[in-house]
C-alpha cells in the first residue's frame, strides 16, 4: 500500500485515472484551475481535441487519497458541459 504523510498520520493513496469529456469550451479555464489546485497529486495528464465532434478529451493520472480523487472528479464533473469519471487501482491488501 502507498501512504502519504498528512498532519502527523499516514493516509492511504490510490492510483486513478480521471477521464474528462469537455463539450463547453468556457469550462476549460475552470478545469485548469481545479487541476492546478490538485497538482501535487497529479502524475501526468493528456488532452486530445476531437475536432470531428467538437469536444476535448482529457485524461489525468493521479496518486492521491480517495477523498482528494473524489473531490477533484466531483468538482470537474459539476461544471456545465463537462463529464468526469474516475477509475481506481484495485486496493492492495
Amino acid at each position: 500500500m502507498n501512504y502519504l504523510l498528512q498532519e502527523d498520520f499516514a493516509v492511504e493513496t490510490r492510483v486513478a485515472i480521471i477521464g474528462i469529456i469537455v463539450e463547453n469550451d468556457d469550462a476549460v479555464p475552470k478545469i485548469q484551475e481545479q487541476l492546478t489546485k490538485y497538482s501535487e497529486y497529479i502524475i501526468g495528464r493528456m488532452g486530445i481535441p476531437y475536432c470531428k465532434r467538437d469536444i476535448k478529451i482529457i485524461s489525468v493520472a493521479i496518486d492521491a487519497p480517495m477523498d482528494k480523487i473524489n473531490a477533484l472528479t466531483g468538482k470537474i464533473g459539476r461544471l456545465e458541459g463537462v463529464s468526469a469519471k474516475a477509475v481506481y487501482q484495485k486496493s492492495i491488501d
